[in-house]
Formats: C-alpha cells, structure tokens, sequence
C-alpha cells in the first residue's frame, strides 16, 4: 500500500470512483487507494443466511463500508454469482495500521488470501473458506454452512463441519481487535492475479450506501437490512431483510438457526395443576352422610378421596 489518501481526499474525480474506492479489489499489480479512518467499525451484526436462490451462486457476507459524507455503513450480506469457474471469494476487512483503520477491499481469484481473521461466519470463520468448493467447474455447497429452500435443493452438496475457533464479531484486525497474520497459503494467494468485484457487487454497496438506514450513525451499529437474496433483490425491495437478526449466543456459527424459542417450554400450566376437586372430596362420602359428622368412621369412605391429596 504505497498510497494514502486522507479521508476527506475520497471525493475524486466523480460519484462514480466512490464504490471502485472502497472495494480496492484491483489486479495484483496495480497501486490500490487506501482509505484510512481514526475510529473502529462497529461489531459485526448477528442473521439469518438466505438461502441458495440457484445453482452456481457463492455467498459473500455482509461488511462495513465508509462514505465520507455519513460514515460508516453496512453492506449487506449476499449470493453472487462468481466471475469464473474455479474463482472464490476473499472478503473485505479493516485493519489497524500505522494509527489508522486501513480498508482492504475483497476480491476474486482461484484461492482464498487473507481477510483479517474476521469471523463473518457461512464459513468464512476467519481463514480460508468452509462454505462449498469448485469440482471441474462446478460448485458444490457444504450443507453445513449454507441454506437451502424455496424450490431450490442442489444434489451438487456435502457435508463437512469444521472447528471454529473465533466467536468473536468483532469486525477489524489489530489494536484491541482480531490479532491474526496471513499463514503461508494466505500470503500466496495475495500475491495471484485477483479479478475485481463484479458489477453486480459494485452496484450492490453503491445502493446500501444510498441508504441512511444503513448508516451506524442512524442505527447505532444495528443496520435495517443485514442480508439480501440477491444484490438485484436488494434493489427490487431494499427495506426487506432476508438475514433476520440473531441472538448474539449463536454468533459462533451463523449457518445453524437458533432454538430460542425452545428455551421456553411451557411451565405455565404446571403452576396451575388440578387440586380444585382433591380440595372437596365431600361428593363421594355422599352415600354415607352419618360418617360425615363422626371422625371415627373416616377409615371406611376416605381413602379412594384422600390418596390424591397425599401426593401434595
């Protein structure tokens, strides 16, 4: 990174470099543009994956964009289709550098570089990626990290779990954040040709950014709309929100849906038992009346009445 621009310098040229800028995703050679903030993202939000809307389709998650007008906002996590067979996704990251955030934008290419150890979950858990691989050109999805529906179930899929190590949604590397380093792999895939985001995804983030809704300033770090089917989706509908918030204990592994609900059984109606008959066992004694007002006799009509009450 051997140029730096101050933030309010991202105003260059026209509207349009904006989006180019924050996604920095260039071919190897060429000299990115760094944008540098003084102040850390927000945590990373807690949702629902959308399912696979089809065949060939690689999910990419959601992150924090920076426009200097409104600061920091989130980019909704979606399904892409990749420029290329054999082609992967290395998600954007912020990192501590030189007394900065430095924004490292994402990028495309046959192996997965290295994206700050973030744990984005949907197998991006920090290194590499556990989501689905490429056979001969053809993308095959690990059941346990993406979700299907909606008229859509691949036969291309198999399941492998893996151990996550980094239950953190913290959102940046370094100074008090994700202290992680690029392995061996990492740093070899860094230095392959990268293909650019897509002009799908550009569009994508030109539109979030388009949102105050999806400003932390206006959300206080908790966006409107955390996930979208499809970038087009996002436009067609862009208050709907295809990644339902989840609670924060499940951030661990966002691919599996919480059992919340099932923490709450249904102990209400243990507290409401039935003693309001055991409370007039009177009826049955009825066919003796006399014994009623003589103690003594209690031993021949009270047991069938009693033996209830004796459990309490």
């Amino acid at each position: 990174m051997n140029v730096k621009y101050a933030i309010r310098s991202l105003a260059i040229a026209a509207a349009v470099a904006l989006p180019l800028a924050l996604f920095t995703a260039t071919p190897a050679k060429a000299a990115p543009v760094v944008i540098q903030i003084g102040i850390a993202p927000p945590p990373l939000p807690v949702y629902v994956q959308p399912v696979v809307p089809g065949d060939g389709y690689i999910w990419t998650p959601g992150y924090w964009a920076y426009a200097d007008d409104g600061g920091y906002y989130w980019v909704p996590g979606t399904w892409v289709l990749a420029p290329q067979p054999g082609y992967l996704w290395t998600p954007a990251y912020w990192g501590w550098e030189n007394g900065f955030y430095i924004f490292h934008g994402g990028y495309w290419g046959p192996h997965i570089g290295f994206y700050g150890g973030i744990n984005y979950g949907f197998g991006y858990f920090g290194v590499g990626f556990a989501g689905g691989e490429w056979r001969g050109g053809h993308f095959f999805y690990n059941s346990a990290y993406a979700r299907f529906g909606g008229g859509f179930h691949p036969t291309n899929v198999y399941v492998n779990n893996v151990t996550i190590v980094n239950h953190t949604t913290v959102s940046y590397n370094g100074h008090g954040g994700v202290n992680a380093q690029p392995n061996a792999q990492e740093t070899a895939a860094m230095h392959e040709n990268h293909v650019q985001p897509t002009a799908a995804q550009v569009s994508h983030q030109t539109f979030a950014a388009q949102n105050k809704s999806q400003f932390a300033g206006n959300n206080g770090g908790h966006p409107a709309v955390t996930a979208a089917k499809t970038p087009e989706a996002y436009h067609s509908n862009p208050t709907h929100n295809a990644g339902a918030p989840r609670p924060a204990t499940t951030a661990a592994n966002t691919a599996h849906p919480a059992p919340a609900p099932a923490s709450h059984p249904a102990p209400a109606p243990a507290s409401h038992p039935t003693p309001a008959p055991a409370s007039h066992p009177a009826p049955a004694p009825a066919p003796h009346p006399a014994p009623a007002s003589h103690p003594a006799p209690a031993a021949h009509p009270a047991p069938a009445p009693h033996g209830g009450e004796n459990k309490h």
